[in-house]
């Protein structure tokens, strides 16, 4: 008999072809690293079996084939009302009593709670390609309370099988409908609406410079940071360091955080959550303490050495019991693959007008024709080219977003939905602007440019640059004299390790003031002789957060340094 039930336990990466990647790495963890410390929530797989059983069960298989024939695969002009379509079947269609109860009674044994609340995720599986990753095609419901609710979210994660963008996913890869399977994951739900949640990479995420860990989060559900409706706080562990014992944060950016996802009210319809506004108070607030970070750090160490890859993960603090856990692990799929020692190298040959900044994706630049959309329904005003400028993208978005030219956007950080897909195509970005669609008007020219680190630039027109790419496998640099780097520049620290080099002779302190500080010192030593007011604004703005104006200084200067340290990290650096 086909078994339709999975307990975690039972679950390793052998199982993927059984309950999909997502459940398989969920299993894992469960088994072999909740040993080692680390916290994992427990829960349960419906296999893919069981999703198999509810469409025999249906006779759907047919009706579904013949959707998928009907699809226009010039235009996929009607790929929506397929896709619509073949949901409707699905979710008209009644789960088998004998399959609802085995879900309902390992709910009730695994969960001895009255209705606790669980996270239903989908983890699809390709027959012939087993490892084959479907991140972010299909849908995972939170909060979700008793025996209806919960059939309910499993029947509406087989649908999302046929969502537009799984459907065109499947097709760009060229995998058969017919098969692809959906397992689903019932996991219990971590209080993270009552404190925080995000993700982590174990390289940075950017350049793939492996001696780092970076974590971000958001107050409350992490679904925020994932689709990239928020800028959430960044933190970046510096991995030697941490295998010691030592101090190991070396970066701290505070994000604006001004959402927070929470349980939803009983009067809020069918919502299981709410988006509501961050109280002021928290948005003043780092999400974690750097302990906390640092446990983070350790757990990522801990999942790269058991994988044996660079990996991205999902965590969530409990705020009754305040503990952390890893909700899911997966490897990271960009910076991982890349088997050669490139640098690309953008310049601007053009001064232009700044039209806004926010956080740049990659190093490159691209000009085109701004377009200004506002929901994937807009697709047909984006040519192939163009550079969208919207406020957030999901994974609705993704083939608008393999289209565009370049992507704008004025929420997320460097880990939102926008960032992971332009990484993955290789495409310039820049996200969380804050205001790019209301400074910038549809069918203006634009360039856009992540060259110059970590802050990105929007400017007015078509600019001329110049780029180049340098191969470093086969360059030999000589034992003597020994060439080493000037650098001024923190935010460029980790690609430029990556050049030939036996270290940094000369740190060049003065423009990590002018970069990274922004401030004199004097400015801040005596700050009631500055006597210009929107200078006094400016600085009284950039220091809220420190109990002192000094300490401001120090702060910001020691993260320029202990970044460029670490970028070059065991080689020597001369400030």
């Amino acid at each position: 008999m086909e078994k339709y039930i999975k307990k975690f336990s039972e679950i390793t990466m052998k199982d993927i072809a059984e309950v999909g990647g997502k459940n398989a790495s969920l299993g894992e963890m469960v088994n072999t690293l909740v040993p080692k410390g680390i916290l994992v929530p427990d829960g349960f797989a419906v296999t893919v079996a069981a999703y198999k059983y509810f469409i025999n069960q249906n006779g759907l298989g047919e009706p579904l084939a013949m959707l998928m024939q009907s699809l226009d695969r010039k235009t996929y002009s009607n790929l929506d009302d397929v896709g619509r379509q073949a949901r409707t079947l699905i979710l008209r269609s009644p789960v088998p009593n004998d399959l609802k109860m085995a879900i309902t009674d390992e709910y009730d044994y695994l969960f001895d709670n009255d209705e606790p609340a669980v996270a239903v995720r989908s983890s699809a599986t390709a027959e012939d390609l087993p490892n084959a990753s479907f991140a972010g095609q299909h849908e995972s419901y939170l909060n979700i309370r008793g025996h209806m609710a919960l059939v309910d979210a499993v029947k509406r994660c087989f649908a999302s099988l046929y969502t537009g963008r799984a459907i065109k996913y499947r097709e760009d890869k060229g995998f058969a409908h017919d098969k692809v399977f959906l397992s689903v994951g019932v996991q219990a739900m971590v209080r993270s609406d009552l404190g925080c949640s995000g993700v982590g990479f174990t390289l940075e995420p950017e350049s793939g410079f492996r001696d780092v860990v970076h974590i971000a989060g958001v107050w409350g559900l992490g679904e925020n940071i994932v689709q990239g409706t928020d800028t959430p706080d960044e933190f970046l562990v510096f991995k030697p360091m941490l295998k010691k014992g030592l101090q190991a944060v070396i970066q701290k950016n505070l994000g604006s955080k001004s959402k927070m996802m929470v349980y939803a009210d009983e009067d809020d319809d069918r919502e299981s959550t709410v988006n509501r506004d961050t109280p002021a108070d928290l948005r003043e607030k780092f999400v974690l303490t750097e302990k906390e970070v640092e446990k983070l750090g350790h757990w990522g160490l801990i999942l790269e050495d058991h994988y044996g890859k660079p990996m991205d993960f999902e965590w969530a603090k409990d705020g009754l019991n305040h503990q952390l856990y890893l909700i899911q692990a997966r490897p990271e799929t960009v910076h991982s693959q890349k088997k050669k020692i490139q640098l690309e190298t953008y310049t601007l040959t053009q001064k232009g007008t700044i039209l806004t900044k926010g956080e740049a994706v990659g190093s490159k630049i691209a000009s085109g024709t701004a377009r200004i959309i506002f929901s994937p329904d807009e697709m047909e005003k984006l040519k192939p080219g163009d550079i969208l400028i919207t406020d957030t993208t999901s994974p609705d978005w993704d083939p608008i977003l393999k289209m565009a030219g370049g992507i704008v956007t004025n929420k997320g950080g460097r880990t939102s939905h926008a960032a992971i897909i332009a990484r993955e195509l290789g495409a310039a970005a820049i996200v969380g602007t804050e205001n790019a669609t209301s400074v910038i008007r549809d069918g203006d020219e634009v360039t856009i440019d992540c060259s110059e680190g970590k802050t990105g630039k929007i400017y007015r027109g078509r600019l001329q640059w110049k780029e180049s790419i340098t191969d470093y496998d086969d360059i030999r640099i000589p034992e003597s004299p020994k060439p080493e780097l000037i650098i001024a520049d923190p935010e460029k620290a980790f690609e430029l390790s990556f050049f030939p080099n036996y270290g940094v002779g000369l740190l060049r302190l003065e423009f990590i003031i002018n970069n990274s500080v922004q401030i004199h010192p004097m400015a801040l030593v005596r700050f009631d002789k500055v006597t210009d007011t929107a200078d006094r604004a400016k600085i009284e703005e950039m220091t809220k957060h420190y109990p002192d104006k000094e300490a401001y200084f120090v702060d910001k200067l020691s993260q320029g340094v202990a970044t460029i340290a670490a970028a070059f990290y065991p080689k020597e650096v001369i400030v």
